[in-house]
């Protein structure tokens, strides 16, 4: 990516890039619209609520024309399914939660996409995102930092990328305070998207019920098992592991003196450990695949976590492992803390770095 000119525009269709795309576009650059068809044609339909209804590559398709810009689409249809279905699907048979926005950002926006903006002449890629890119003087480092917006911030979901990938990589909404600034600009402009609602599901479970996708999806079913308590007591009987999720207490089916939650699964003997509301909190995890942003520290850090994309930061300590992982200590026990759910570290509002939770 060398000509810092010519810029690909990630186009979901929705209103955030779009107004991405009229803020390169205003800004002087040669701009490409693209949009990523992420599904086959003879898929289940996909809801209107999610990031990729039949009508969004539409509603991209117009606003390039609305901006004179040229548009395509690529079909990244079968990365999709081996990169974030397979993914999400396995996560939940090996007793973990996934996060399959992470793995699409990861894989297919910031994987298939930046390899196509390249072999296009690009020397960026823009997106959407809130958040914001800087580069450090002082470290000669490239750095992810937290939205200007903290309602709407989305640096959790990007720990992952690169020096290489920040360097070409741009979000022009990140200095955006708030999102009716980014409405009223669209709407100023005439964009044709500029009311439209934001995604919500996950575009490729339309009903919400990822356990039955996940059967679907294998053309199997997950056998029964038990219910433990803390203590290896049995409670009753499970409806099988990928039904269930760490902190989850709707649809258990156990009678008991007060509330419980799952806990863990496990998918080697096929038990379901509940508990209490007091019985699930930690005070430490490990998370293995860890990608550092700021320069890998040699010693122990004090930093802010989220656990999950929208839970409140907590104060916890790092300390990097020699074997790659980092365990995180917190200085107040957090709750429902769940494997394969991302754990992202910040120091003030840059990101210091982030991983799986093991």
């Amino acid at each position: 990516m060398d000509k810092a000119g010519k810029v690909l525009i990630a186009m979901s269709g929705g209103v955030d890039s779009s107004a991405a795309a009229l803020l390169m576009k205003n800004a002087g650059f040669d701009c490409i619209g693209v949009t990523m068809k992420l599904h086959d044609s003879g898929c289940e339909t996909y809801s209107e609520k999610a990031c990729c209804a039949a009508s969004d590559a539409e509603d991209a398709r117009g606003v390039c024309v609305k901006l004179g810009i040229p548009y395509y689409v690529f079909n990244f249809a079968g990365n999709f399914n081996k990169d974030v279905i397979e993914n999400f699907v396995h996560s939940y048979e090996i007793g973990e939660t996934p996060n399959p926005c992470i793995e699409c950002n990861r894989h297919l926006k910031f994987g298939e996409l930046y390899r196509k903006a390249a072999e296009l002449g690009c020397g960026v890629i823009v997106t959407g995102h809130y958040a914001r890119v800087e580069f450090d003087n002082k470290t000669n480092r490239w750095l992810l930092k937290k939205s200007l917006n903290a309602a709407k911030d989305q640096s959790y979901v990007l720990y992952f990328l690169s020096q290489e990938q920040l360097a070409h990589t741009r979000f022009p909404l990140g200095e955006f305070a708030d999102k009716t600034e980014v409405r009223r600009l669209a709407e100023e402009n005439g964009l044709i998207n500029a009311a439209k609602h934001e995604s919500q599901d996950i575009c490729f479970i339309p009903d919400g019920d990822y356990a039955a996708f996940i059967r679907r999806y294998r053309s199997a079913d997950y056998p029964e098992g038990d219910f433990l308590d803390i203590n290896g007591n049995i409670l009753g009987r499970h409806k099988g592991v990928v039904n269930y999720t760490v902190g989850q207490r709707k649809g258990l089916g156990i009678s008991y003196s007060e509330p419980l939650y799952v806990l863990k699964k496990s998918v080697i003997d096929n038990t379901v450990t509940l508990g209490t509301e007091r019985e699930m909190y930690s005070d430490s995890l490990t998370a293995r695949d860890f990608n550092w942003i700021i320069e890998k520290p040699t010693e122990p850090i004090e930093v802010t976590v989220r656990t999950r994309y929208h839970a409140k930061e907590a104060a916890a300590t790092a300390f990097p492992n020699e074997n790659g992982t980092v365990t995180v200590r917190f200085a107040e026990p957090q709750r429902a803390i769940s494997p394969g759910q991302a754990v992202v570290l910040y120091i003030g509002d840059i990101v210091a770095g982030g991983g799986t939770i093991c």
